[in-house]
């Protein structure tokens, strides 16, 4: 997905404290209504929001919107949006914080938050470049439309309400290209290679009979109990859809970047290129990593700790035995054909396979785990040369669909299985699966909460859950082991090359030569993650930042508490209030660590 306003939204702290706190003043009456009124603004604006936001709603399995997508590049939503934050705020500031419990002025504190950055973010033109080869609607659209996404396709209603989202599809792109228009005489383009990749893209879904579409795939898997007549209906509405109405909206995209847009486009790949870019990139920053951390501090991180994985790295030479050099063995990784599977569906039953034996692992370390399924799958063809390693789809808290985890097959000779073992646990288990499933499936916890994130938080846990595998059992392998460091190294060096790109005017290439510097990645990779730091600026800083922090927590914890630290508890104290600014869950452990 591009990097569209990021939901900033965290989660409460336990009911119990929350209710055991109330402070004891005058009128007791003001005390019990505050809490009352606090929920009501957080569950007015949720509503509010998840009608503004019907995929958002579609997402966490509430499917009263699922006739509707939004048209969230227009004016008219832009300004709905503003409203909403505004009125939010206003209502909140009318609040007295000092009224509630520790836990509510917690929220209280979040909400502001969440809101404050939301407007100040809406001063930065981002719908004016609606369009990204590492995500935006008009490619996640594809999925949606498969039968396999977060549109269900089990009803005559699904498949009626997937009609409407069609005709809203169509505004949508119409839409995007008026705001690229815009965006050229603004001087507000994207860069020539990252259009460059988004062609392909568009030409995929450009073909001659909507059986030949994927968005016919609803029909070909219609339910057997749906009767003749709606049957019949459907199969005509959709290919009417399809060949009128989808594959045109994908013609006249493809037309207008090819024939006006890049002609517009820039050969630079920064942000600080744009107007008000570099005041633009620290905002993303801000956002992205919840710290006051500048550019340029982030940037030295990243060498210091390029610097230190090197370190690490010589170790595990050391126990293989390899004689040569750090470059020499990235060589022999990056070309032995032990490292490698033959085909792509070798790749994906090894992930599979992890399941089982990874889950019991955890129990070492986690007293919690999540009731939500998951399942592994390929990265669809249609996107898979410029998408990520992996990604994660969180599951509806009802369980309906499982969370998955996308894994890329994409050349499968640039796929190593060394670094298969820390991408599960990223992605999976103990990863993205465990904190975003329980975090949706925690039903004390407000809507908007369960629900939103913090991506320093998320991508934190994340990377924190790979650095986990030695203490679970994993990593047995010393190769694998060094998967870990390299996939952590790739985390520093996305600290140094993301500031590089968009604060000190770095190049593709020089992006690209000190990825092979550094690192043991294949060109395929390299040059897809590169490019992603291009199309989304800032959100490859989360990882390391919230690596870093969660980290920095836990040993400060096992200092203070001695024999007394518990791994398992830390880990829930963690995970239980769901997303948080960084400098709040430092505080919240701090405050456990006392207690």
């Amino acid at each position: 997905m591009t990097l569209l306003r990021v939901a900033m939204l965290a989660a409460a702290l336990c009911l119990a404290s929350c209710t055991s706190e109330q402070p004891s003043v005058a009128g007791q009456a003001d005390v019990v209504d505050t809490p009352a009124a606090l929920n009501t603004v957080f569950n007015e604006y949720f509503e509010r929001a998840l009608e503004l936001n019907p995929l958002r709603a579609t997402a966490i399995g509430d499917y009263r919107y699922n006739d509707r997508l939004a048209n969230s590049i227009g004016p008219e939503y832009r300004a709905a949006d503003r409203q909403l934050d505004e009125e939010s705020l206003a209502r909140l500031l009318e609040i007295d914080r000092e009224l509630l419990s520790r836990q509510d002025q917690l929220s209280y504190d979040m909400f502001k938050l969440n809101r404050e950055l939301s407007l100040e973010g809406s001063r930065f033109p981002g719908h004016l470049q609606p369009m990204n080869q590492f995500g935006s609607m008009v490619t996640f659209f594809v999925q949606l439309g498969s039968g396999k996404s977060l549109h269900p396709f089990k009803t005559v209603k699904d498949y009626d309400d997937w009609l409407a989202r069609i005709d809203d599809f169509v505004i949508y792109t119409n839409q995007a290209i008026d705001n690229m228009k815009e965006g050229m005489a603004e001087g507000v383009v994207r860069p020539r290679i990252l259009m460059e990749k988004v062609m392909p893209q568009l030409q995929s879904q450009i073909v001659d009979t909507a059986e030949d579409s994927g968005f016919y795939t609803p029909i070909s898997n219609m339910p057997e109990d749906f009767n003749d007549e709606d049957r019949e209906r459907l199969t005509a509405a959709y290919k009417n859809s399809i060949e009128n109405k989808i594959i045109p909206a994908y013609e006249r995209l493809n037309n207008f970047i090819a024939d006006d847009y890049m002609g517009g486009t820039r050969e630079s790949v920064g942000l600080y290129d744009l107007p008000n870019g570099n005041d633009w990139y620290a905002f993303n920053v801000k956002l992205i990593t919840t710290t006051d951390l500048t550019p340029e501090e982030i940037h030295q991180i990243g060498l210091d700790e390029v610097n230190r994985i090197h370190d690490d790295m010589h170790g595990v030479m050391e126990e293989v035995g390899f004689e040569g050099d750090l470059h020499e063995f990235f060589e022999f990784l990056n070309t032995d054909d032990q490292f490698y599977f033959d085909e792509p569906a070798e790749l994906i039953q090894g992930y599979r396979d992890m399941s089982d034996r990874i889950t019991e692992l955890s129990k070492s370390l986690f007293d919690v785990s999540p009731k939500t399924g998951f399942e592994v799958r390929r990265i669809e063809p249609f996107r898979e040369k410029s998408a990520a390693g992996g990604q994660y789809q969180t599951g509806t808290p009802d369980g309906s669909r499982p969370g998955i985890f996308y894994a890329n097959a994409y050349d499968i000779k640039s796929r190593p299985i060394w670094a298969m073992e820390s991408l599960f646990l990223h992605e999976a288990i103990p990863g993205h699966h465990f904190q975003r499933s329980l975090q949706v499936e925690n039903e004390n916890l407000p809507g908007f909460r369960r629900f939103g994130g913090y991506t320093a938080y998320t991508e934190g846990w994340g990377l924190y859950a790979e650095s986990l595998g030695k203490e679970l059992g994993v990593y047995t392998d010393p190769y694998q082991y060094f998967g870990a460091l390299n996939a952590e190294l790739w985390r520093a060096i996305r600290l140094v090359v993301d500031t590089g790109i968009h604060a000190k005017q770095w190049s593709r290439q020089d992006v690209l030569d000190f990825m092979y510097a550094n690192s043991a990645v294949k060109e395929a990779r390299a040059v897809a993650e590169a490019e992603r730091f291009m199309a989304i600026p800032g959100q490859a800083l989360a990882y390391k930042i919230g690596q870093l922090k969660i980290r920095e927590i836990r040993d400060n914890a096992e200092a203070r508490l001695g024999d007394k630290f518990d791994v398992k508890d830390f880990h829930t104290q963690i995970l239980m209030d769901g997303p948080m600014p960084l400098s709040m869950l430092e505080d919240k452990i701090d405050l456990w660590v006392n207690e």
